[in-house]
């Protein structure tokens, strides 16, 4: 069977009740994807996504209030404990001191342990502002 080279994680933020309520949870986000294989948390800030060694995953955010713009401030990898995983073994690729960035794109290492959820945290910018930044530790990539 043929695998899908790319996998589409996409992230809906109500931009209005994340600044509101200072959080991606509550409602505020919803992610989904398009892999080949059952992801679990679809729909949700939970979304693990099932993927294979050499796929390239990437993420798009869409805000569900057109006059707000949200992008991808950074994706970064967390261990078992919560810790930054150092960047060769999980890594995105994207430019985070720059705005107007919708898409964040990253290969799968052939070092991801298979059935092992890989947490990361994804933080989002919305306008600007001292509490523009939120993220959320909660979704995760699983090798199949």
């Amino acid at each position: 069977m043929a695998y899908k080279p790319q996998v589409n994680i996409v992230a809906v933020v109500d931009v209005i009740g994340a600044l509101s309520g200072g959080t991606l949870l509550n409602g505020n986000l919803c992610m989904m994807d398009n892999g080949d294989h059952d992801s679990s948390g679809q729909g949700t800030p939970y979304l693990c996504t099932v993927v294979r060694p050499g796929q390239v995953v990437q993420w798009t955010v869409l805000a569900v209030d057109l006059q707000t713009p949200v992008e991808i401030k950074g994706i970064t990898f967390l261990g078992q404990n919560g810790e930054v995983v150092p960047a060769d073994r999980l890594s995105a690729e994207g430019d985070g001191d720059k705005l107007d960035l919708a898409h964040w794109a990253g290969m799968v290492p052939p070092s991801l342990t298979p059935g092992t959820p890989h947490k990361y945290r994804l933080e989002l910018q919305m306008y600007e502002g001292a509490h523009s930044v939120l993220h959320v530790d909660s979704p995760a990539l699983m090798g199949a």
